[in-house]
């Protein structure tokens, strides 16, 4: 029965991570086609995320890190395709 618990806290908690951290990466400014020409914040948090991904292989943190980063770069492109 405290699995399950520690598992809801578990979730919650990373839930409550993504958000947090996909809400930081959307004020990251990157140039994408000719939108924010030479500004390259989120591909930077990307390389650093990539780097101590690298150190510490494994951890959780990263690899959420990494998976939101690449859907805010989907996000992007997709909007400045339609635009």
């Amino acid at each position: 029965m405290e699995l399950g618990n520690n598992n809801v806290i578990i979730d919650s908690e990373e839930e409550f991570f993504r958000k947090s951290y996909a809400l930081e990466l959307q004020k990251k400014k990157q140039q994408i086609n000719d939108y924010q020409r030479g500004f390259n914040q989120l591909e930077e948090e990307r390389r650093q995320v990539n780097q101590q991904a690298i150190r510490t292989p494994g951890r959780r943190g990263e690899v959420i890190k990494k998976e939101e980063i690449e859907k805010e770069f989907t996000r992007r492109y997709k909007e400045q395709s339609i635009n």
